[in-house]
């Protein structure tokens, strides 16, 4: 590849120098090659970034990001302000923002901690929720973040609560839920948020209830309940704090059964009108509580509870398939981490 050498940068009249937030004109011996692909991943975004989770055994405050345009094993992001999994994460073109969690099983966090994507400097305070919880889902648009359900032991939580993603502060009531649901798969357009499945933390057993079917979605300038949408095909949605994955017209999911069994079956569902998920294709892996994210066009998944696993693989989202790897996360035992993007479909 030759050097890039600029002769000369000034404004029109050449009475003054480099000036490039005012009108310029570029002069050189050679030809100038434009910037190719799509706008949403030029200027530093493109970037996903997985929070948190639980590897050798203990929970960990790491954070990890990869280029969603490209293939290729994780970089470190960083660090959360305390160890936590489970918890849920969502972002703006600018800003991510990792919420809930817990510390201790099976305890919870109240805290939301936020972190600028183009940056690796991990993440800095936000605010609070009202009351501690993990096992959290979150979507947004570039505006807006909403945070909806949780696991609060021995039992869970309808609400849905939000925060204002460009500013800090506590998180403020929305609406609730149709069901008391944790670990509800999400996805987003710029103006709606889907609430897919879940678990039932109400119901027995405590780490293995049954998964609800259920997808409800909220219009994300409002306030306000919950309301039906449709029905998952394959029974509930394996997602922990899924990071909205999805273009601003296709959500995709990761679903299973009714049990807490892990699974590789991806679904998709069409966000802007009412109706059922349809089957995507298979992922490389049979795990469950995938840390998910995209960008507008490629859906990746990474990490997983059961039987934990570093695997990253990824679909093309306007197509039907089965996923192809990406590259792995560092360690070999990493689960129960949260993922969240600056290029997903909420942000159109």
């Amino acid at each position: 590849m030759s050097d890039f050498r600029i002769d000369k940068i000034t404004n029109r009249d050449g009475s003054a120098g480099t000036q490039i937030a005012g009108i310029s004109t570029f002069s050189g011996t050679s030809g100038m090659q434009l910037p190719s692909g799509p706008t949403d991943m030029r200027g530093g975004r493109g970037r996903g970034v997985f929070c948190g989770g639980i590897y050798g055994g203990g929970r960990t405050a790491l954070m990890n990001y990869i280029e969603i345009a490209s293939t290729g094993n994780s970089t470190g992001f960083g660090n959360l302000r305390q160890t936590a999994s489970q918890g849920a994460a969502l972002g703006s073109s600018v800003r991510g923002i990792a919420g809930g969690g817990t510390p201790s099983s099976p305890g919870g966090t109240t805290n939301i901690d936020y972190f600028t994507f183009s940056s690796k400097g991990g993440a800095s305070d936000f605010g609070s929720f009202s009351e501690a919880g993990f096992e959290k889902s979150g979507a947004s648009n570039n505006t807006r973040g909403l945070f909806f359900g949780s696991s609060v032991a021995p039992s869970g939580k309808n609400t849905i609560t939000y925060v204002t993603i460009a500013s800090t502060g506590d998180a403020t009531d929305f609406g609730d839920t149709v069901d008391k649901c944790a670990q509800s798969g999400t996805c987003a357009s710029p103006t709606r948020i889907l609430i897919c499945g879940g678990n039932a933390p109400d119901q027995p057993s405590f780490y293995g209830h049954p998964r609800y079917s259920q997808v409800s979605y909220v219009t994300i300038s409002t306030t306000g309940d919950a309301q039906d949408f449709g029905e998952l095909t394959q029974g509930g949605c394996l997602a922990s704090g899924n990071g909205q994955c999805g273009s601003s017209t296709r959500g995709i999911l990761l679903e299973g059964g009714p049990g807490p069994a892990a699974s590789n079956t991806i679904s998709y569902i069409s966000i802007s009108s009412l109706g059922n998920s349809a089957n995507f294709g298979d992922r490389t892996v049979s795990k469950n509580q995938i840390a998910s994210m995209s960008s507008s066009t490629r859906a990746v998944f990474g990490t997983a509870g059961a039987a934990d696993t570093n695997v990253i693989d990824y679909v093309t989202i306007s197509t039907t398939g089965n996923a192809t790897d990406f590259g792995d996360l560092p360690v070999a035992t990493w689960g129960y981490s949260v993922g969240c993007s600056d290029v997903h479909g909420g942000l159109g």
